[in-house]
């Protein structure tokens, strides 16, 4: 049979959807362009592996790790379909072109359509760092092969991740709490936050003292600072360690008395100036944004997470806004310097433009490939203003944030003068008493902004305690000079701790340290957000005790894997890979069978010995007291037990929970003592039930205070006495274990407490539900407490009434007048919306975000998705809302899972 006769069509894969509009329009007629939506396959779970595998040496990790750790990839199941699909079109097509992003991820991406697609024609690697006509057509014309390279470091990482997690998460399982992971990268992330925490935590502040005034001459009057007293330098802020200590040994330490005696002493004083000293003052601008200085800039002046940050980028990256928004390097190619210095004389004169073009080199250790800096895309970039109307809110801040940062790199410097003025004067007074006491002002003046014209850059939060001297013009003044002093006041200060990271700063960090990958913080500090190592308060990254102790056992038991030049690197080992200078395989063998004397990660887990899970999940916070991380959370617990007054019996030691949005560093000893003292009993006997005996207690319990009867055990006469089973053949069966009344329990209305409650109200809850009586066809009536407030039932039909007290008084004719009236569905007061966000793009149905019985969550009325726990609801935005939306849709309706044997599937997987 002659083979099908090919169309002439040529087929373009992308990874995006977003992007093949755009690329086929570029492209024009005869070719196809198709969208992978990402990858197509990657490892399975063991638990997924045929059953023939599971006892081989790839069923712990689905990489076989006796033979050069060769992965079994699958194909993904949401991605059979997508690969029929392209099957189909390359049946038809004439050659294929592999466009996937150009980085490891892209690469990888690439390969594996060619290993599942087995393409019978030509194959062509095909990048381009924007979506713009002119570089799809450089593209076309800078074809090359996949780089195998650059696959086997992506495909090292994702096994060496399997290998890292696979084996130290069950350890976190066993000694912490079940559900919690460890990462390569994010376990390393969460100690640097866990340390910054420590740090705040061991912190002592130290309290200093100096003097400001307002000084006046002819020229104008201008504000200073005490810099010395009897030619000794005034301590500040910088001058203390964190304990507390003063560690320059030439400074002079004011306390609040010598002080306010200074303060005093001046108030008549004659001023002079001492001196004053002038200096050229030049700046330069900032390189071009890469990942990481756009996520860190994007978090100072757009209040956006590092999330959201990438996820708007991409977005404009897709629809041929910017350059590619992975990337290390801060370079710019010709065109774009071009385009840059042309708009920047056009748009502020050609005074702001330097003679040479501005050269911006050097990468990160860890550095993306064959990327240029983040900027506007195309040969001419288009302004804000052009753009506006076709890009959302977010979207244009931070498309005019690159704008202006790419503009700005290639301006002019900005140029000016600094000018500090010493001035000085002896107290009056007792002779013997005078002290002589020096002050300092400084001031920066720009005589040409240069590129502030166009754009400044933000700063994280310090600890510097000195006020900002640009942009303060000081008065015309000479040495000798005779100055007016008023407002000499004494200034109080507290050293601060160090500050907590943002995710700005975070960000910095990581790439500082040469941690990870910027492409990757993004979802790194999300992640340790969602499982719980971190939260958010305000801008600040504050971890989870569950974090102290997950990192307390990394540290004694995998202290390499947590270490931040360990980490570093084996991520520059990683990066040789990349560079075609070590093999994959051998650098897996060492860092998990090891080598010599250096133990691999298997050596590791199989000798840890013995964890103190107790030990671990265990801090002192004051000899008496320790916190302990429990299964439902922190608390805390007296280390010394505690003596029942009237029996004289040691009973157990006293508790008290911890309040889940107390800060670690704000837990001090004081408050502890407080939370100990002020905490509600545990448990409180309220007496016996005067029917059954049981004694009954009031608890404070995970979800709220209840009341619940206590049974006693069954005595061994009641079990000898329980009546014998036979079998068939007479002979009795062993004796079952009992099986344990279910206790009566009651929660306690919101007017009740564990303190308060007495006997007979304890009584009356555990009675419920309470039935009133029969409606005229005889279907009972009860009313009850629940999760969602007080309420009538008749089979199936719920009401719900007023208040927790009406549960004991409301009578069968009311309720059955309640139930003579139409059923309203949200009766109650209406909760408004904790955000709203206008019609959906797709639905066209307002968007809100609501409170949720599991959280906060967003709904256009037909599909909802819960926020995500990275994400506070105050900094949401519409476009993070109309997608996360769009991905829950794309996902489609949760399949639910039976437990229906299931007949065998047919073999789909793809081995490499």
């Amino acid at each position: 049979m002659p083979s099908k006769a090919k169309t002439g069509k040529k087929l373009v894969i992308v990874e995006s959807p977003a992007k093949s509009k755009t690329i086929a329009k570029y492209l024009g007629e005869g070719f196809i362009v198709e969208a992978s939506i990402g990858h197509i396959r990657d490892l399975p779970q063991p638990s997924e592996l045929p059953a023939e595998l599971k006892k081989t040496p790839l069923g712990k990790f689905a990489v076989d790790i006796d033979n050069d750790f060769k992965p079994y990839y699958v194909v993904s199941s949401d991605k059979k379909k997508k690969v029929a699909e392209l099957k189909a079109q390359l049946k038809d097509a004439d050659a294929l072109y592999l466009a996937t992003d150009g980085d490891r991820e892209g690469e990888a991406i690439a390969w594996h359509l060619l290993e599942v697609l087995k393409p019978k024609v030509p194959v062509y690697r095909m990048t381009f760092g924007e979506i713009t006509k002119e570089a799809i057509h450089r593209a076309m014309d800078n074809l090359r092969d996949v780089d195998q390279d650059l696959v086997d470091a992506q495909e090292t990482r994702r096994v060496l991740d399997r290998l890292y997690g696979y084996e130290i998460s069950p350890v976190l399982w066993r000694k912490v709490a079940r559900g919690l992971s460890a990462g390569r990268v994010q376990s390393v992330v969460t100690r640097m936050v866990v340390d910054r925490e420590r740090e705040r935590m061991a912190f002592r502040a130290a309290s200093y003292w100096d003097l400001t005034g307002q000084f006046g001459a002819d020229s104008g009057s201008f504000k200073a600072k005490l810099a010395a007293v009897d030619g000794a330098k005034v301590a500040s802020g910088r001058d203390f360690n964190d304990n507390g200590e003063l560690t320059s040994r030439n400074a002079v330490h004011l306390n609040e008395e010598l002080a306010a005696s200074l303060a005093v002493g001046l108030q008549d004083a004659e001023f002079r100036v001492r001196s004053v000293d002038t200096k050229p003052y030049t700046r330069r601008p900032a390189a071009p944004f890469t990942t990481s200085t756009l996520q860190q800039e994007a978090g100072r002046k757009l209040r956006f997470s590092s999330k959201s940050t990438m996820q708007v980028a991409q977005r404009l990256y897709e629809n041929g806004y910017i350059t590619y928004m992975r990337t290390d390097s801060s370079a710019l190619s010709n065109e774009a310097i071009t385009a840059a210095r042309r708009q920047a004389s056009e748009l502020y004169g050609p005074e702001y433009v330097p003679q040479s073009p501005r050269v911006y080199s050097g990468k990160a250790a860890n550095a993306q490939e064959a990327h240029e800096a983040i900027r506007p895309a195309g040969d001419s970039f288009r302004t804000p203003a052009q753009v506006a109307k076709q890009l959302s809110g977010d979207e244009f801040r931070l498309y005019e944030l690159i704008w202006k940062r790419t503009v700005a790199s290639q301006m002019a410097d900005a140029k000016g003068s600094t000018a500090t003025i010493r001035l000085g004067a002896v107290t009056v007074g007792n002779p013997a008493d005078r002290r002589d006491a020096e002050f300092s002002a400084s001031g920066t003046v720009i005589t040409f902004p240069g590129f502030l014209a166009a754009y400044e850059e933000g700063k994280d939060e310090s600890r510097a305690d000195e006020e900002s001297e640009e942009a303060r013009r000081l008065p015309n003044v000479a040495k000798d000079d005779a100055l007016t002093a008023t407002d000499i006041v004494a200034v109080g200060h507290e050293t601060s701790p160090p500050p907590r990271y943002t995710e700005a700063s975070l960000t910095a960090e990581l790439e500082k340290k040469g941690i990870g990958r910027p492409s990757t913080y993004a979802s790194t500090i999300s992640t340790i957000q969602d499982r719980g190592y971190v939260r958010k308060q305000g801008s600040a990254l504050v971890p989870s005790w569950i974090a102290f102790s997950v990192i307390r056992l990394l540290e004694q038991h995998f202290h390499d894997y947590v270490d931040y030049e360990f980490t570093a690197d084996m991520e520059a080992d990683l990066d040789k890979i990349a560079n075609g200078q070590a093999a994959g395989p051998a650098w897996l063998k060492h860092f998990y069978f090891g080598e010599d004397s250096e133990p691999g990660l298997l050596s590791i887990v199989n000798n840890l010995g013995e964890i103190d899970a107790r030990e671990i999940n265990s801090i002192p916070i004051t000899d008496a007291i320790t916190l302990r991380v429990g299964k439902f959370g922190p608390y805390l617990e007296s280390s010394t037990a505690t003596v029942d007054p009237e029996t004289g019996e040691v009973v157990e030691a006293a508790r008290a929970n911890v309040p889940e949005d107390l800060a670690p560093d704000e837990l001090t000893a004081a408050k502890a003592v407080e939370l100990m003292e002020t905490a509600a009993p545990e448990e409180r006997v309220l007496g016996a039930d005067p029917h059954t005996g049981h004694t009954i207690v009031a608890k404070n319990g995970r979800y709220g205070a209840y009341v619940t009867e206590v049974i006693p055990e069954m005595t061994e006469e009641q079990l000898a006495n329980q009546p014998v089973e036979y079998y068939k053949n007479g002979k009795p069966k062993p004796a079952k274990k009992p099986v344990k009344a279910k206790p009566r329990t009651g929660s306690l209305f919101a007017s009740m407490s564990v303190d308060t409650i007495t006997l007979d109200e304890a009584l009356q809850l555990m009675s419920l539900p309470r039935v009133l009586g029969q409606d005229a066809d005889g279907n009972p009536i009860t009313v009850q407490n629940g999760r969602f407030g007080p309420y009538l039932k008749k089979g199936t039909d719920s009401r719900s009434i007023g208040s927790e007290e009406e549960i004991f008084t409301i009578t069968l004719e009311a309720a059955l007048e309640i139930y003579s009236q139409p059923k309203q569905r949200g009766a109650r007061a209406a909760v408004p919306p904790l955000a709203e966000f206008g019609p959906d793009p797709v639905s066209e149905k307002n968007i809100v975000v609501k409170e949720g019985r599991f959280g906060p969550y967003i709904t256009d009325g037909i599909t909802n998705i819960t926020v995500p726990r990275s994400t506070a609801v105050e900094e949401l935005t519409r476009e993070q809302a109309v997608e996360l939306l769009a991905e829950k849709r794309a996902k489609g309706p949760v399949k639910r899972t039976t437990t229906a044997r299931k007949a065998p599937a047919r073999k789909t997987s793809v081995k490499k």
